[in-house]
């Protein structure tokens, strides 16, 4: 398993991008796999790990339909049977802030945000689906805590009304498209820079593909964080592990994201070639002789080979010598020099 040593969130660069591990339910109720989750984040190198709170009865009645892509058991069954209890966030939470990653979750309730304000959460992530539950958000704005907010599932009008909720807060936006999984076709990387346009704020992407060229992308347009799920084993039970990124593959997204994040922060000068005066003198061509050129003679282009090493006359200045005259002969496959020529 690949490691990677990156600063923690609070001593981050501007250039710094965000790596959130959505871990979601994949705990599948385990408290064990709960805090072994968090560990595998952090030994990944992600900057944060993201968990869901969801108290059942709080958020859906008992018979509201489920996605398509997951029908083992109702959701209100499945949010009871894997949910956590207050000091079991808490001790998540406290857990998280040894080994230093920082701890997230997304509450579906105003009961969850107060449970999560009483642990003292870092951030809220509100999902997609809650953008619309402008109750949820005034109550999130009041605390003054930053703010990740999720658009798959909504247009530009209802997410305006959600950044306008949230008004008092430190909000990053992020695009998503709520499809599990989602085709390349629907990604939607121009929402980034409308995004990025419309409200002048931070931009992430939240990805539900199953590979990572999405995420490379959308962190070479200006997403200051990606959100990806992580898994033990697709193998695993629930609605998120068979979809999200088994450890090979999330280590694989983080080396590519730091890796582009690093190109995009450092700019490089066309006119400095002081790295490349070797390779210049290795590869490029010098003007030699293409043929014997005898004592006094008025060279034209046809005498005129063109050969590495590139320590002679560049062969991009070869128009220059043309009708100069020798004063010594010159051998074939010589370097054709200044001081062999009459001045001009």
């Amino acid at each position: 398993m690949t490691k990677n040593n990156h600063s923690p969130a609070n001593h981050l660069s501007p250039q710094h991008v965000s790596i959130i591990a959505e871990v979601g339910s994949v705990h599948d109720g385990s408290f064990g796999n709960a805090l072994k989750l968090a560990d595998l984040a952090k030994e990944l190198g992600a900057d944060a790990v993201k968990y869901q709170t969801h108290l059942s009865e709080h958020e859906t009645l008992a018979n509201a339909p489920s996605p398509g892509y997951f029908s083992d058991e109702s959701r209100y069954d499945y949010f009871n049977r894997t949910g956590f209890n207050l000091e079991q966030w808490q001790q998540i939470k406290a857990h998280c802030d040894d080994i230093g990653i920082e701890f997230i979750s997304s509450p579906f309730s105003e009961m969850a945000v107060k449970w999560l304000d009483d642990i003292g959460v870092s951030r809220f992530k509100i999902p997609s689906g809650e953008v619309t539950n402008i109750p949820m958000l005034e109550a999130i704005n009041k605390l003054s805590r930053p703010v990740i907010l999720s658009s798959g599932m909504s247009n530009w009008a209802e997410i305006d009304q959600a950044v306008t909720a949230l008004n008092d807060v430190d909000l990053t936006l992020m695009q998503c498209t709520s499809q599990y999984p989602c085709p390349p076709e629907n990604v939607g990387l121009n929402v980034i820079t409308e995004m990025q346009t419309r409200y002048g704020k931070p931009v992430g992407y939240s990805d539900h593909t199953q590979t990572n060229y999405a995420a490379f992308a959308a962190v070479s347009l200006g997403a200051t964080c990606v959100e990806k799920h992580l898994t033990f084993s697709n193998a695993m039970y629930g609605s998120d592990a068979p979809l999200a990124s088994e450890p090979t593959a999330f280590a694989d997204m983080i080396n590519g994201v730091r890796a582009i994040t690093a190109i995009k922060s450092n700019n490089i000068d066309k006119d400095d070639l002081t790295s490349y005066i070797d390779m210049k003198t290795i590869f490029q061509k010098s003007v030699v002789a293409a043929t014997d050129i005898p004592e006094g003679t008025l060279l034209n282009a046809d005498m005129f080979a063109y050969k590495k090493p590139g320590s002679g006359i560049s062969a991009a200045d070869y128009a220059s010598l043309i009708g100069r005259k020798t004063k010594t002969a010159i051998t074939k496959d010589e370097f054709i020099q200044l001081t062999q020529l009459e001045k001009a």
